[in-house]
């Protein structure tokens, strides 16, 4: 009877992972059972994977890779999906699976979930849905934007069959028949104007048009590159290597370098974006796509692409619609 159940079970062994390897994607780390259920999460573990995420930040500067992984997993919510959680998307941690991390939106961006590793080994209470948001706020707090009012204990998606369709996230430029996004996802964002489609990413999020300026304004942070999002130069005056200025007003080289930025200070955060689109007599380098012009083109979208050259106003409203990009779509459980 004994060896009757054994050899049940390596059966049952097989079948798991020939399953696993039908599905295409090699299986997340099992750390312990808080990687996949939703056990509470302690304040201690917590804190200490903050430290860890800011002294990855504070070395490697990479700051503005993660507030683009933390918002392209949570950026894929859908409001009007009301079926059981996670069906809706958003922030659980799923752009860690295959496919999604290799939507072509994501280009990139395995890099960064590779970084944070380390934070989820020491730490594997925290889920990877906490630790990727909390890097994002932490790189904006750390780059001197502002303090966000971030809430723990995300429960994760379990596996690739709870990650989101491609197709959900915004195009910076038209496509090659002159139209803004597509047909795919979750519902149609494609239109003829860059503006139109921002609306049909954001509002299918649950977020209006003060949160759309607001959000774009994290371009201020960061660099396009062509290999990623198809947009931007291999290098700048600004991206070669040569030094940039952080927010305590010293210099770095620390960073790789290429791409183009919007702003000649891209690895400090604050309300440049908003001074810099409109002024043409600019830099030539500093990137100007559709998708930001059309912020002061709208009429709608205008008023606040203004009001935001008053940093005091752009963080006030950037805070907030941060702190609603991050909660997208998460199911919450409570902190030990």
């Amino acid at each position: 009877t004994n060896l009757i159940h054994r050899l049940i079970m390596k059966i049952a062994a097989a079948a798991l992972l020939l399953a696993a390897s039908a599905n295409g994607f090699t299986a997340p780390r099992v750390h312990n059972s808080r990687t996949t259920t939703s056990l509470s999460v302690s304040q201690a573990d917590l804190d200490g994977a903050q430290g860890m995420i800011d002294e990855i930040l504070k070395t490697k500067n990479c700051g503005p890779v993660m507030v683009r992984l933390a918002w392209h997993d949570s950026g894929t919510h859908d409001c009007s999906i009301t079926e059981e959680w996670p069906a809706s998307g958003g922030a659980i941690g799923s752009i860690r699976f295959d496919p999604e991390i290799n939507h072509g939106a994501n280009a990139g961006l395995a890099g960064a979930v590779k970084i944070l590793e380390p934070v989820k080994e020491k730490y594997p209470g925290v889920s990877y849905a906490d630790i990727f948001q909390m890097a994002s706020a932490r790189g904006i707090e750390l780059a001197g934007g502002p303090k966000i009012d971030m809430k723990y204990g995300r429960v994760d998606a379990t596996g690739p069959e709870q990650c989101s369709p491609e197709g959900n996230l915004p195009d910076a430029e038209a496509g090659p028949e002159g139209k803004f996004g597509g047909a795919g996802g979750t519902a149609s964002t494609e239109d003829e104007s860059a503006a139109g489609h921002l609306r049909k990413v954001f509002h299918r999020m649950g977020l209006d048009d003060e949160a759309i300026v607001a959000l774009s304004g994290a371009h201020t942070f960061g660099r396009a590159y062509a290999d990623r999002s198809g947009l931007g130069a291999e290098k700048t005056k600004f991206t070669d290597g040569s030094a940039t200025k952080l927010s305590d007003g010293s210099e770095t080289t620390s960073y790789t370098p290429g791409g183009s930025p919007w702003v000649e200070n891209w690895l400090v955060f604050d309300n440049s974006y908003f001074t810099t689109i409109t002024d043409e007599s600019t830099d030539e380098e500093l990137l100007k796509l559709t998708s930001d012009k059309c912020l002061w083109d709208d009429e709608k979208f205008a008023p606040f692409a203004t009001k935001f050259a008053d940093k005091d106003a752009f963080f006030e409203s950037y805070a907030k619609a941060h702190k609603a990009l991050s909660e997208l779509g998460s199911k919450f459980e409570d902190i030990e």
